[in-house]
């Protein structure tokens, strides 16, 4: 270094930064400007009503679409200029598990193996199906397999290859007591491993103790939320929607 020169220390990146992302499907926009930044450390609730838009944000984050306005980075690779390098830091949890059913088990990861380059080693594969309680399955086809037993196939999978930024689309929809536990604790883990997690959930009591941040979906807009006030309401709703079961019975 010369005499008199100095350095700026660099900040760390984000794992996520949003700026006034916006995305449209013909005529009709989903997303009107979505901005957030999501810290390392941070486990964040995405909510808002069906159809508000929430799967299309996941979908942009993970680089499968672009958007329309707006830039975007993941850990300060950008979601269009570096697709590649911001899609390799991104594992998501998605509605369809894109498994390969004529496959058994152990085939699907042998092939996500060989996809990322790596040999298709049977203790590592053995080693995330013990993980995700599918011991015992590794040469079962998939065809087989119940929607619980898939979406734990799929977590394998993300297992072999652990992202920096976690995105779970309604995680806990077809998993036990047992397969919510061990979502949370993929998510505790990668969050406590300086990555990140964004759960878009309906059901944010499933992830008391575990959610730091929540934030809602309005008119294609995020807007924070306190996270005690959601919890509070979802238990209202479903004490209510309870009563009137009971009510009707």
């Amino acid at each position: 270094m010369s005499e008199g020169s100095s350095t700026v220390p660099t900040a760390d990146p984000a794992a996520l930064e949003l700026d006034g992302i916006a995305r449209r499907f013909g005529s009709r926009w989903v997303l009107r400007g979505i901005s957030l930044r999501l810290e390392p450390g941070t486990v964040l609730a995405l909510t808002g009503r069906n159809g508000s838009g929430k799967t299309t944000l996941l979908r942009l984050i993970t680089t499968a679409i672009r958007p329309t306005r707006g830039t975007g980075r993941v850990f300060g690779q950008d979601l269009v200029r570096d697709a590649a390098a911001a899609r390799a830091a991104v594992g998501i949890l998605a509605h369809h598990a894109g498994l390969y059913e004529d496959l058994t088990a152990g085939e699907n990861l042998a092939f996500a193996l060989r996809m990322y380059g790596r040999r298709a080693d049977p203790e590592v594969i053995d080693a995330v199906l013990d993980e995700v309680g599918l011991d015992g399955e590794r040469d079962h086809r998939v065809r087989g397999f119940s929607a619980g037993m898939r979406r734990r196939l799929a977590l394998a999978r993300l297992l072999l290859r652990p992202p920096r930024l976690l995105l779970l689309d309604e995680p806990y929809a077809s998993f036990d007591v047992d397969g919510i536990q061990l979502v949370n604790r993929f998510a505790a883990r990668t969050a406590g491993e300086g990555g990140a997690v964004i759960i878009a959930t309906h059901e944010l009591a499933r992830g008391r103790g575990l959610i730091d941040r929540v934030v809602r979906i309005e008119e294609g807009r995020l807007v924070d939320r306190d996270a005690q006030q959601e919890l509070a309401a979802e238990q209202r709703l479903a004490w209510s929607r309870l009563q009137a079961v009971e009510g009707g019975s």
